[in-house]
């Protein structure tokens, strides 16, 4: 059963060979899904495009934290698909800083793509997806914004995803008299390109004590979930936040 046939999804951060992005791109793609990759290089982009299953998927680079950007791609991509059906914000960054070693810059940085991007590219589709009465925007948080901190991003990265809940809940709330859908993902320890080699044994073993299922997250598990929150096996879901983590924050 292919959940995605004839829909279109937009996926920001997809090209990272081994990142969330890619993963969801993958999995949309196999479930009949047309997608578009956005990134800030292009080439990385079409390549991504270009390793998916199925025909009709596209590249395309994209500056999140330019507004003028993300309009002008939604409008692009619009008339190229016919229609955008999803909208999975997945374009992050972090720094493992402590407290006082942020600087304005810093804050800038991590604070402008992870959630200025956020707000940004969903408001360049809202209109279309208005027009259309119907969409799912999907949003990454991460179990940072729920535990004052991870293992890799600073405060500052603690405030940007803490924010993408604050921001989702608000527009699934304001967008859902339009037939659209607002959701977050709050990953844990997922294994992706931004974990590896970061982590001593001793670490690894702390980490993985404090997961009851007792490994780490892989970026297929955090796709699984996009895969769902996209679909219309979730269609009276909206506001949501869910967590994937393996366990490691029940509450």
């Amino acid at each position: 059963m292919k959940l995605l046939r004839g829909k279109t999804a937009i996926i920001t951060g997809g090209a990272s060979p081994r990142g969330l992005g890619k993963a969801a791109a993958v999995m949309f793609a196999q479930h009949g899904c047309r997608v578009a990759i956005l990134d800030l290089d292009a080439d990385a982009a079409d390549q991504a495009a270009a390793d998916l299953p199925g025909a009709g998927h596209v590249g395309r680079a994209c500056d999140v934290t330019n507004k003028e950007s993300c309009e002008a791609i939604a409008a692009d991509l619009v008339s190229a698909f016919g229609q955008i059906d999803i909208l999975v914000n997945i374009a992050g960054i972090t720094q493992p800083l402590k407290f006082m070693e942020i600087e304005p810059q810093n804050y800038d940085d991590v604070l402008d793509v992870n959630l200025r991007g956020t707000l940004y590219m969903s408001q360049a589709l809202l209109p279309h997806m208005r027009d259309r009465k119907g969409g799912s925007i999907v949003n990454m948080s991460s179990v940072s914004a729920q535990r004052g901190g991870g293992i890799f991003g600073g405060p500052h990265y603690s405030a940007a995803k803490a924010g993408i809940l604050g921001l989702t809940k608000a527009m699934a709330r304001e967008v859902a008299p339009d037939g659209i859908r607002a959701n977050a993902i709050c990953p844990g320890f997922i294994a992706t390109d931004i974990t590896a080699g970061k982590l001593t044994n001793e670490m690894r073993a702390q980490v993985l004590d404090g997961i009851p299922m007792g490994r780490a997250g892989t970026a297929q598990d955090v796709a699984g979930c996009c895969l769902f929150l996209a679909s219309d096996l979730s269609s009276y879901v909206t506001g949501s936040e869910v967590d994937v983590n393996g366990g490691s924050l029940i509450h």
